[in-house]
């Protein structure tokens, strides 16, 4: 397993952009598929953006064309920039970490919320 600390959370204005930043420690980072989930209150954990090993991306619906996750395996991070950010975004975000016959490894969470 990995262990991941999460940053970048914050109070953002509807329309603006926030850069959340994980950040691995462990060996074989670049093996790993990462991820960004996220939960908002009385919901249930979703998938929000995922990242493979060679680099292949997926996004939820409700977040393509404005959210961007991308890895630097030199550094053993993941990001994942968000744009024109809406009041339903509101959530806490996690990032996760998943190996083929490990426990997933998940971060503590860091807090977005989107309000004027």
């Amino acid at each position: 397993q990995v262990h991941l600390v999460e940053s970048g959370g914050g109070l953002v204005q509807p329309g603006g952009s926030l850069r959340l930043s994980c950040a691995a420690s462990g060996s074989s980072f670049n093996a790993y598929a990462m991820g960004w989930y996220r939960q908002a209150p009385g919901k249930q954990r979703e998938l929000v953006a995922s990242i493979t090993a060679s680099g292949r991306t997926n996004y939820a619906d409700s977040v393509k064309g404005r959210f961007t996750i991308s890895r630097d395996n030199a550094k053993n991070t993941v990001a994942l920039q968000m744009n024109s950010l809406k009041p339903e975004d509101t959530a806490a975000y996690y990032c996760n970490a998943k190996y083929p016959g490990r426990l997933d490894s998940w971060g503590q969470g860091t807090q977005v919320t989107v309000s004027s």
